[in-house]
């Protein structure tokens, strides 16, 4: 086999196998065995387990931001109740139990979840800021200050509640999404506020210090 397509084979053997039995439950004989090879292959292509494990979240990531992007690029323009709708059917979709590439990872590592969501929300937020909100504030005024940190505290809470199991409706997320960002349920750009001064776009809040250990 190419060895790129032997080392997109063993990944993909490993992100079944973290969905389906968890990442700490999950061992590099496990890995080899659904990818129907060798340990020591393995170990020649990702160096070791915690290598793995990196690369398929960072995936889950890649793909969650990529179809951040495809929804920012298919957005109708002045039509926000769509774009809210849109937008969380994307948190939906990788947040559910069947992803669109593959069930998330059970991760029974508190601390390793905590940091795979926190690359995630920081991901996500880099890719608005580049996308949806400069195109918002070329035809309307931002009614937040602190953009980066608002969005921050936001998507946070989106990953909790777009994952629940489904107890929290999709109108509850919108309006949870309108209510933070002050949006109109329709809001077309007005002459006052076409060129308005917009609270300029900061960098995204810094990373917490490593936790001792990691």
């Amino acid at each position: 086999m190419d060895p790129d397509d032997r080392r997109e084979a063993i990944i993909a053997a490993a992100r079944e196998l973290f969905a389906e039995q968890g990442v700490g439950r999950t061992s590099i004989a496990d890995v080899a065995a659904r990818a129907g090879i060798t340990r020591g292959l393995v170990y020649h292509y990702l160096t070791d387990k915690d290598t793995l494990v990196e690369v398929v979240l960072d995936r889950h990531i890649d793909e969650f931001v990529e179809d951040l992007r495809r929804w920012d690029s298919e957005r109708e323009v002045g039509n926000i109740d769509k774009a809210l709708a849109d937008c969380v059917a994307v948190f939906r979709r990788h947040l559910g139990p069947v992803a669109p590439t593959g069930a998330l990872p059970r991760i029974e590592d508190a601390r390793l979840y905590s940091r795979f969501v926190d690359r995630a929300v920081r991901a996500l937020v880099e890719c608005l800021q580049d996308t949806t909100v400069a195109a918002y504030a070329q035809r309307h005024r931002i009614k937040i200050d602190h953009v980066p940190e608002t969005f921050y505290v936001l998507i946070h809470g989106l990953i909790g509640l777009a994952g629940s199991d489904g107890q929290v409706s999709d109108r509850v997320l919108m309006d949870i999404i309108r209510q933070t960002l002050h949006l109109d349920p329709s809001d077309p750009p007005t002459p006052s506020s076409q060129g308005a001064a917009c609270p300029p776009l900061r960098d995204a809040p810094p990373h917490p210090p490593e936790l001792e250990g990691e």
